[in-house]
């Protein structure tokens, strides 16, 4: 069965889009750094990227994508088990507007996998999710305006003045290739706080027959 449910379809679905934007206030009034627009629109980009530069067809780059921008609405539930409630949501989501049960299988999937506490790459749309999720850590992320009273996930987010997400040109493995001010957080503080997920992208990396890699302020670190 074919489906004409698409990324833009979806990005003009307004109660999806309130679910994202509630969701987002949600995290906001419990202080967690960014997980609205920006994040989601980062993380349906680069998994997107990941499959479609790995050779996979352009409709699991399109279900990759919509996993991306629906992957955190379980969190106006609640943050924690935000993944499968998330998925749960989407589920009923999708399938009231027709998706078919093949294409929803690997979006709710891919949504109940990608949270470090209970994440599993099961398949490449999943592992696609876990890789550009973990990796988006930028310092317009941190919404606390002062300095003063950073904890260190906002101090390791804004110490990040740049970040990217590459393919080596063999396509043998994928990137992170990050500048953090060490004047602001040290770099042992981002794997302090990250290592757990970064480990998780190992092993999605892995499922695609990838390597993880990571730069840091110039230097190979993985």
């Amino acid at each position: 069965m074919a489906s004409f449910v698409t990324y833009k379809y979806i990005k003009q679905n307004p109660d999806i889009m309130e679910y994202i934007r509630r969701a987002d206030k949600a995290l906001e009034a419990q202080g967690f750094t960014e997980h609205s627009f920006a994040h989601v629109e980062i993380v349906a980009k680069n998994a997107s990227m990941i499959l479609t530069e790995l050779g996979y067809d352009e409709r699991q780059a399109e279900l990759a994508r919509i996993a991306g921008i629906m992957h955190d609405i379980g969190n106006v539930i609640n943050r924690t088990d935000h993944a499968q409630s998330g998925a749960v949501m989407a589920f009923r989501l999708l399938d009231n507007i027709n998706m078919p049960a093949s294409e929803i299988c690997s979006i709710i999937s891919a949504i109940g996998n990608h949270d470090e506490g209970t994440a599993q790459p099961i398949d490449a749309i999943s592992a696609a999710l876990i890789i550009a999720d973990k990796t988006d850590v930028r310092r317009s992320r941190v919404r606390n305006n002062d300095f003063l009273t950073f904890d260190i996930h906002d101090r390791v987010n804004y110490a990040v003045e740049k970040s990217s997400l590459y393919f080596n040109e063999s396509k043998t493995a994928i990137i992170l290739d990050i500048n953090i001010d060490t004047e602001i957080s040290p770099v042992i503080e981002y794997f302090e706080i990250f290592m757990e997920r970064m480990l998780l992208c190992k092993r999605a990396c892995a499922y695609l027959n990838i390597q993880f890699k990571m730069i840091v302020n110039g230097s190979s670190v993985l």
